[in-house]
């Protein structure tokens, strides 16, 4: 084989190669679809638990808040029991395992630091807040 024959077959295959690893659009359009399903979610459960009023500490409550890569939750929210908690509670959980799903199909790394607890909940000024 000449060297310029060498040359164009191993251009070839290269480009054939490079072609191969490109994502498929698909899979973009899919990854977007996703992100935006996990961001109505989570901004439809903020909103509702920031609807949430107290007047005392016993109606405040806390839960797990999303799914980091490598376990556990990103955050605490913090929400009262002045609000439909079942349905609070639902969407929660249904977007934590659309989160942790998500991580998985897509290969999300984050740092593995715990996310600490709150300590107690609190009612200050008819809102709940977490104490660390």
């Amino acid at each position: 084989m000449k060297p310029t024959q060498k040359l164009l077959a191993l251009t070839l295959i290269l480009c054939l190669l490079f072609i191969a690893c490109l994502p498929d659009d698909g899979d973009v359009s899919n990854y977007d679809k996703d992100i935006e399903r996990l961001i109505s979610l989570k901004t439809e459960i903020e909103a509702l638990a920031a609807t949430s009023v107290c007047n005392d500490d016993s109606d405040c409550k806390y839960i797990a808040f999303g799914s980091k890569p490598c376990g556990g939750p990103w955050t605490y929210l913090v929400y009262s029991t002045s609000i439909d908690t079942v349905e609070l509670e639902t969407q929660v959980q249904q977007y934590n395992q659309l989160e942790s799903i998500f991580n998985a199909q897509y290969g999300i790394a984050s740092d593995c630091a715990i996310t600490q607890e709150p300590l107690e909940v609190i009612c200050e000024s008819n809102k709940c807040v977490a104490v660390y």
